[in-house]
């Protein structure tokens, strides 16, 4: 149900919105006035990754490397968190709308060099959205928001985002609905179709907000992930939708109740990792199964894992390695090509999926080569080098926590 990757395309358009914004080299401050202690601006030897994390009423935020803590940003209630994937921000799901992390690392390109700079976190006063804000989605340079509650699809630009001036131009679905959107760079969005009742398909609509194609033949519609080439994927409760320019394509699960509702892309593979459920019933179903879709032929294989995992738990590699946490306690690596796994490496305890999806259980994220890894049970975090196939730091958390996300920097 979301990418984690942080496309080129979004990070020049940051440069760029940031370059505008700061005509010299020295350091700047970030909100353009004067800075206190608490926000003042340093200069880096280079880009300082950062990450996020939710708890129960807030946001710690880590240095990526040191997985040291920064930040804990108080919010009342639950929230969930969303990377801008502009190198800076972070989306809050909170009560009322979308809210903005600034996490106070960025890097401004100066020609031939650049110059990365960090100050203090903070949660910004920009708001976006409305009632029951839920999916977030960045996609070529533009970031659609979906407010279940109106049915209202806000359009940011992740470089005016980073510049902290970011305006939103909005859609209204038909009817309010779980929903989740995807804006494309000619303009046009693919929505989901549905009511406060059901959900039946996708739409394409148009930059003049006319509907030019669409299908109805995904119930239960959930989640979307990007593939090689733009192509789009929405999961249904009997396979999944394909959308390639303005043609939409059903893939099929083998099961008559075989549902992908989260999936994971990225920008360098045409195979999509989903995961897979057949207890239609079920309050809360441990999978031992997941699938790779090939959006090039549209075959769907359904793998068997040897343990289970949480929609928490599925990601992409930097080569486009699927990546899958189990309950084992194990990250597993697996060839999207083929389903062959090619690496298990240990990182926590085993453990088992609350039947409350809110409820704190870990939780996996990439940022580059680096696997993060959650684990609310012993309030610790822990670093995976993709490359050398290891952990590489682990480290204590103050608090059982939620979600996991992150910046580049």
């Amino acid at each position: 149900m979301r990418t984690t990757r942080t496309p080129t395309l979004y990070l020049a358009a940051l440069v760029a919105a940031t370059t505008l914004a700061l005509s010299a080299c020295g350091s700047p401050d970030s909100d353009g006035g004067e800075t206190s202690a608490s926000s003042r601006v340093a200069e880096q030897a280079g880009p300082t990754p950062r990450l996020a994390l939710s708890y129960d009423g807030g946001v710690l935020v880590l240095d990526a490397t040191t997985l040291e803590q920064i930040a804990d940003i108080p919010i009342d209630g639950f929230v969930r968190l969303n990377t801008a994937a502009n190198g800076r921000n972070v989306f809050v799901s909170a009560a009322g709308g979308f809210r903005v992390i600034d996490m106070g690392t960025w890097t401004v390109q100066h020609g031939d060099h650049g110059h990365s700079y960090t100050t203090a976190p903070k949660l910004t006063e920009l708001r976006f959205g409305g009632a029951e804000p839920g999916h977030v989605v960045p996609h070529d340079a533009r970031i659609a928001l979906f407010s279940d509650g109106t049915g209202d699809v806000d359009i940011v630009e992740p470089a005016e985002l980073a510049d902290g001036k970011a305006k939103s131009t909005r859609y209204t679905v038909p009817e309010p609905h779980h929903g989740v959107a995807v804006s494309r760079g000619d303009g046009s969005l693919v929505v989901s179709v549905g009511d406060e009742d059901s959900r039946t398909g996708v739409a394409i609509i148009d930059r003049d907000h006319k509907r030019i194609a669409g299908n109805d033949q995904c119930p239960g519609v959930h989640g979307e992930a990007a593939a090689a080439g733009g192509v789009l994927v929405f999961g249904c409760e009997d396979g999944l939708l394909v959308v390639d320019g303005n043609n939409i394509r059903k893939v099929a699960s083998p099961d008559a109740y075989g549902r992908i509702g989260n999936q994971a892309g990225a920008e360098s593979s045409p195979i999509v990792l989903g995961d897979y459920k057949t207890q239609k019933d079920a309050k809360a179903e441990h999978p031992n199964r997941f699938t790779l879709t090939d959006t090039r032929t549209g075959s769907l294989r359904v793998v068997p894992f040897p343990a289970s995992y949480s929609f928490r738990g599925l990601e992409r590699g930097p080569n486009g390695e699927a990546l899958i946490l189990g309950t084992d306690g194990a990250l597993h690596l697996i060839d999207a090509e083929t389903g062959a796994e090619t690496a298990k490496i240990p990182v926590i305890e085993r453990w088992t999926e609350p039947t409350r999806w809110q409820d704190p259980m870990p939780n996996l994220f990439v940022l580059d080569s680096i696997a993060y890894v959650s684990d609310p049970a012993t309030r610790t975090i822990h670093a995976v080098d993709l490359t050398e196939r290891k952990r590489v730091n682990q480290a204590g958390l103050d608090k059982p926590t939620i979600e996991l996300t992150g910046v580049t920097g």
